[in-house]
């Protein structure tokens, strides 16, 4: 009775403290859904920026760097209940990939495998984040496409305050910014040039993160209607095996990557752009 007590007294607590956060966030809801999807098409594809772009940007608005609405300790408060917004997200996943279990099942061992082919982006972006002046950041940046998961792992793995985690953490910013757009873009693209099985798109679709996912199964759906439906389970299942495995492959798989490429390269392309910096410092 007395841990129920306490556990009422917190939430209250919080409650209390944190009002203002849960005003804003409703308050972004309304304006983001009242200005809703904006589509450009650009070619074949389509340029679709989706309410979650307005959200973020007003959250980055209302924060202690901008507006100062928000101080440093409601933004942590913030982050922590990402997770918790999520969920009926995730169950809704869950729910879509159970109802079209047997084109689940038709995709055969693909679903399992993707994830590897997640990974060869490391070899990508580590060079490139190197180059660009990251240190330890790096490590946290490449290591996988940095959602909620990711961002505990780096912070449990590092600590919430290491270069880890921070590169971890603006990438998990940048994508809910630019990702729900360059993803929407990218699958249509993709479909529009015939390579691809519908099936297959929708699994490319399911990489980790449910805004990103979303963005992408509302391109291939506006291009592909016909396989809608299809599409959005195999992209529900995708999505909800690499929240399953995904989060393994970081821990054995991706961060010791990064490491390895780590301490192999930054000796050479961390000289590389000291001296670009020095250089520039000098003109």
């Amino acid at each position: 009775m007395k841990k129920v007590e306490r556990a009422y007294a917190s939430l209250r607590e919080r409650v209390r403290t944190e009002w203002v956060l849960y005003l804003l966030a409703f308050v972004f809801i309304l304006i983001a859904d009242s200005i809703g999807q904006i589509k450009i098409p650009v070619w074949k594809g389509t340029f679709i920026i989706f309410p979650i772009f307005y959200a973020l940007f007003l959250g980055i608005l209302t924060g202690p760097n901008v507006l100062k609405i928000l101080d440093d300790k409601k933004v942590k408060a913030a982050s922590g209940l990402v997770g918790v917004a999520i969920l009926p997200f995730v169950a809704k996943l869950g729910i879509n990939a159970g109802a079209n279990i047997s084109i689940v099942i038709s995709a055969g061992p693909a679903l399992l495998l993707q994830e590897f082919g997640n990974l060869c982006t490391i070899f990508l972006a580590m060079p490139i984040a190197l180059m660009l002046g990251l240190k330890r950041e790096a490590i946290g940046a490449t290591h996988s496409i940095n959602r909620e998961t990711n961002l505990a792992l780096m912070q449990d793995m590092f600590g919430a305050d290491s270069p880890e985690a921070q590169g971890s953490l603006s990438v998990y910013i940048v994508g809910g910014m630019v990702g729900t757009i360059y993803f929407g873009f990218m699958a249509s693209m993709a479909a529009a040039t015939g390579l691809f099985h519908p099936y297959a798109l929708g699994m490319a679709s399911g990489v980790g993160a449910g805004i990103l996912m979303s963005s992408a199964v509302a391109a291939l759906s506006e291009v592909m209607p016909a396989y809608a439906d299809q599409i959005a389970a195999m992209a529900s299942a995708s999505e909800t095996i690499s929240g399953i495995d995904g989060i393994y492959m970081a821990i054995f798989v991706g961060v010791p990557l990064c490491n390895f490429l780590y301490r192999k390269l930054e000796p050479t392309l961390g000289r590389l752009t000291k001296s670009g910096r020095e250089l520039a410092e000098k003109n």
